[in-house]
């Protein structure tokens, strides 16, 4: 019976789904108008700009926009982009104008293109331009053109639309009432994307551009196409793919944006006028960060995007929304669960209902009461609740050193020998993978991945507690205090902090096929829960402009923030840190010698002794 059941709505479903998307684009193409324009800039150059317009005439309509590199597709006026499989839906039944436009250099689009286009906060002329000028001319077309509409503006996006929705905010339009940068692409060398700490997101950052990159020739509607890896198992490619140099024989000579990656391996002046930070002075529209603590492209960017505005433009509007999310998942149907980890309701629609929506409806229709948010909405995973918050981190927050034993246990005392250490062994020819299993593209699920398979590696030092006596909340950044030794002169430094749960735990309930249990549950016994994992380029522990080669068998200290978490480690549970000298392939491999990665040889990598010392810590943002 069961089964005849699985089968009937394992056909009915997909029969029931194009009925109702069927339904949705009869109905918005009953409501509204597509047009297609270009919207001229200050310098000549037009920007190709789709614009949804609602055919109701009894009220004059906002504008909600969105500045994409990823194409405002379907092309063609008689084309609809399908709204209804996202929650942009809801904007349409509330009449909003949408305005969806390609990037300057991008797709239809004319004009020159270039990643993370600098802010330049000295415009002289016309011919001065940037992303924040683009937008400012795109919004004061929009408001000055388009029929009926009510001249309040909303712009947001989530990824790299997140950084053009964080420039928007930088442009000073008076019409731009509301901002959303969600998963913002902030600062591509310190968290983003493709370097964290320094180290080089190889995975990342060749999958993305050996397709996003290609030199487009003239305006098109036609995306390039990817690179074809053929090897479906992203460790072993990468592994026989070699060096950073000779991953770049794979990329070719064509893409202007990958010979820049290599071209800077040090935080210098080109990288930093990069830092989308830089632009947050000043900014006068209410301001909405979203982010996902699971976020793999993009956490850093929300966190400290987020940060920036607090110090840097104190009297903004600004408010934080950070939920249990991979990229994006806030935009989907589905947010309550990220791989074997679930959080006990659907958070995406917590989020665009509860916050999103009547965030935009107050500032661009006057809709509703003031919806005066929280400074800070975050869900804490562990215990799965929301709260609302008057600041971030919380005030009561006490950073707090948990110590790092010879003996492989967590203390909250320092005590022991300073001189008292535990080692491994660190090859560059057999990296510690970033996930157990084989895979072909980097998994969103790897953020909370059971850790079990790198606990039972020699190259992993484990560190861990006696099951809590009580709950344990931490809300706010970690700083890994290293003090360390190393055989060779230069390595990384993974640490990684995990939610150890007790051997007889089970989710109760509904869960996938493999693994359940006769009464339905889904056992996570022993399950070591990753939190949160960040890695340090060792040469970068001093300054990351200049680096610092290390002296053989000499100890030193590497100490570095990780982004923050928000996170209750329940009765029972045990508290665990673990130590690497590689996240493979996530992060490239150090040669473990002081030379220019990006242009080593194969001779180059070299064993490495680490040793990690009693005298370690990883302070905790232990709220009380």
């Amino acid at each position: 019976m069961r089964r005849s059941l699985f089968y009937l709505l394992f056909f009915l479903l997909p029969l029931v789904l194009v009925a109702q998307h069927e339904q949705d684009s009869a109905w918005i193409r009953e409501h509204y108008t597509k047009k297609e324009l270009y919207i001229p800039m200050r310098d000549g150059v037009k920007l190709f700009t789709a614009v949804y317009l609602p055919k109701d005439a009894s009220e004059k309509h906002p504008i909600l926009m969105n500045r994409t590199p990823y194409s405002c597709s379907p092309y063609g006026e008689d084309q609809f982009r399908a709204f209804w499989m996202n929650h942009w839906k809801y904007y349409l039944r509330e009449n909003y104008i949408i305005v969806i436009q390609d990037v300057r250099g991008r797709w239809m689009s004319e004009g020159q293109f270039e990643d993370v286009r600098p802010f330049n906060k000295n415009k002289k002329g016309n011919t001065d331009i940037d992303e924040a000028s683009d937008t400012y001319d795109a919004i004061d077309w929009l408001v000055n053109n388009l029929p009926n509409n009510n001249a309040h503006v909303g712009v947001f996006g989530i990824s790299y639309p997140g950084f053009y929705s964080t420039m928007a905010a930088a442009s000073g339009h008076p019409a731009l009432k509301a901002v959303s940068p969600q998963a913002p692409v902030t600062d591509w060398f310190m968290g983003d994307d493709f370097h964290h700490n320094g180290a080089f997101f190889q995975m990342d950052g060749f999958s993305f551009y050996s397709g996003f990159g290609k030199p487009r020739p003239q305006p098109t509607k036609i995306g390039p196409k990817g690179f074809d890896f053929k090897v479906r198992d992203n460790y072993k490619f990468y592994l026989e793919a070699g060096t950073l140099q000779q991953l770049a024989d794979y990329m070719g000579d064509s893409i202007k944006f990958w010979k820049e990656l290599y071209a800077h391996p040090n935080y210098d002046e080109w990288w930093q006028a990069r830092n989308a930070r830089v632009a947050m002075y000043d900014v006068k529209p209410a301001m909405l960060v979203v982010g996902g603590l699971f976020d793999a492209e993009d956490c850093y960017g929300a966190w400290n995007l987020y940060k920036a505005i607090e110090k840097q433009s104190p009297a903004t509007n600004n408010k934080i929304v950070m939920g249990p999310w991979y990229h994006g998942q806030w935009a989907s149907r589905d947010g309550s669960r990220l791989g074997n980890v679930r959080f006990g309701r659907n958070t995406a629609f917590d989020y665009q209902n509860n916050i999103e929506i009547p965030f935009f409806n107050y500032y661009l229709k006057g809709k509703g009461d003031d919806p005066a948010l929280p400074e800070a909405t975050i869900f804490f995973t562990g215990e799965n609740s929301w709260k609302q918050l008057p600041q971030w981190p919380p005030q009561n927050m006490t950073p707090t050193a948990l110590y790092l034993q010879a003996n492989g246990n967590l203390s909250w005392n320092a005590g022991g020998s300073s001189n008292a250490y535990r080692e491994y062994i660190s090859d560059p020819a057999h990296p510690v993978p970033y996930t157990e299993d084989v895979h072909f593209g980097r998994t969103r699920e790897y953020m909370t991945d059971d850790q079990r398979f790198a606990h039972r590696r020699p190259d992993v030092l484990t560190y861990v507690t006696a099951p809590l006596d009580e709950d344990l909340t931490l809300a706010g950044p970690l700083t890994a205090d290293l003090r360390v030794s190393i055989s060779t002169t230069d390595a990384d430094f993974v640490v990684k902090l995990i939610d150890v749960f007790p051997d007889n735990f089970s989710y109760p309930g509904d869960a996938p096929q493999a693994g359940r249990t006769a009464g339905g549950s889904y056992p996570m016994g022993g399950y070591e829960q990753l939190v949160r994992g960040e890695i340090m380029r060792g040469r970068f522990r001093q300054s990351f402009e200049k680096p610092v080669a290390f002296k053989p068998g000499k100890t030193e200290t590497v100490k570095f923030e990780l982004p923050d978490v928000a996170h209750t480690f329940r009765k029972g549970h045990r508290l665990m840190i673990q130590v690497q000298s590689s996240w493979f392939p996530l992060a490239d491999r150090n040669p473990q010698q002081f030379v220019n990665i990006y242009t080593a040889k194969p001779e180059d990598f070299k064993l490495s002794t680490i040793r990690i010392f009693e005298a370690s810590s990883i302070v905790l943002p232990v709220v009380k």
